[in-house]
């Protein structure tokens, strides 16, 4: 077991355990949590939920991530007598603690809440840090917050139910810090793709372990996404416009959107070519494709309706080499050129 602290500049303070079981919420919350969770989690591990005032259920994916869903939440909040008392305890998946932490941070202004995450995606990167968000008009986290969790749980046997679909989406945000903060890291992936993929216990806990440090690194330094924290976005820019148009994983478009700015990172910072092959021969080693074949029209409309543009350029994350990132700003149009010939 592990224990990860994260104090933000501001004052805020989130601990993210790795390693310890489900029924140590009991210890970390409040007790009588309100529990916001999805119908097969609950099916899976509500034996093991600690006692609870309630248990809110919502349905599984990208769907359910939105303000109806939310204010459908406030309303059975209220039916609780609505006061600051509350605590909201997410279990599930990315989606889950999206949307339970969007609830808590905007409920009477702001509730306390923590997550147990039951996802390797979840584990590794949309529990921690303290984004909050849900879904608008089709497009990816456009309405949010920035708040701390308490805590956050990652019991990584709970992994072991997942398919191996879910894993690989997990798998793609770990390779993602490496490949912008730890080139370590990178190579002890690399060399344990296998073990990985047949979730060993060591070496999982080591990758949950090692990609929540990275990440509590980065947003210790820059919570609120001005500076270094977009570098938690390699991969994102690409790969969320490619999820939109294609219908894919959220992992499966963010490797694919990775192998993009690996190849723009060669024209435009230097990466080594072997580099660049590195990162692609990873990404198909942890059951990702590195190519997603999409309307190559809509891609480019969805890229430039991206949140994080500024005016008619974009703040994208390049690689200088393997554990070391920058970010740069790019023309819209340069982005959608790139991107048509590479694809055509």
């Amino acid at each position: 077991m592990s224990c990860i602290v994260l104090n933000t500049k501001g004052g805020s303070k989130s601990t993210i355990v790795v390693g310890e079981s489900l029924e140590s919420l009991g210890r970390l919350c409040p007790s009588n949590p309100v529990i916001i969770t999805d119908s097969k989690v609950f099916e899976l591990y509500g034996s093991r939920f600690p006692a609870s005032l309630m248990v809110l259920k919502i349905g599984q994916g990208e769907a359910v991530k939105t303000l109806e869903t939310v204010q459908g939440l406030y309303g059975r909040l209220l039916e609780l007598g609505g006061d600051r008392s509350i605590f909201v305890l997410g279990i599930g998946g990315g989606i889950v603690c999206d949307v339970a932490g969007f609830v808590a941070s905007t409920f009477l202004r702001g509730l306390k809440f923590g997550f147990a995450a039951t996802t390797l995606l979840a584990q590794t990167d949309a529990s921690v840090g303290g984004k909050n968000g849900v879904n608008f008009a089709g497009y990816k986290n456009m309405v949010g917050t920035f708040n701390q969790p308490e805590f956050v749980l990652c019991d990584t046997g709970l992994l072991a139910t997942l398919p191996k679909s879910e894993l690989a989406n997990g798998f793609a945000e770990i390779t993602k810090h490496g490949c912008i903060a730890d080139e370590a890291y990178f190579d002890f992936l690399e060399q344990n793709a296998s073990k990985a993929k047949d979730l060993d216990q060591e070496v999982i806990n080591a990758l949950v372990e090692g990609s929540v440090k990275i990440k509590a690194g980065v947003v210790s330094r820059d919570e609120l996404e001005k500076g270094e924290r977009t570098k938690l976005n390699f991969g994102h820019t690409f790969g969320h416009a490619l999820e939109k148009v294609a219908g894919v994983s959220h992992g499966q478009a963010v490797a694919a959107g990775m192998v993009l700015a690996a190849k723009l990172s060669a024209a435009r910072t230097g990466l080594a070519g072997k580099d660049v092959a590195r990162i692609e021969n990873l990404v198909c080693a942890m059951g990702l494709a590195p190519v997603i074949n999409a309307d190559r029209g809509r891609v480019v409309d969805a890229l430039v309706k991206d949140k994080k543009r500024f005016g008619q350029s974009l703040r994208f994350v390049l690689l200088k080499k393997i554990g070391r990132s920058t970010v740069e700003e790019i023309p819209l149009d340069e982005l959608a050129d790139f991107y048509l010939s590479v694809t055509g």
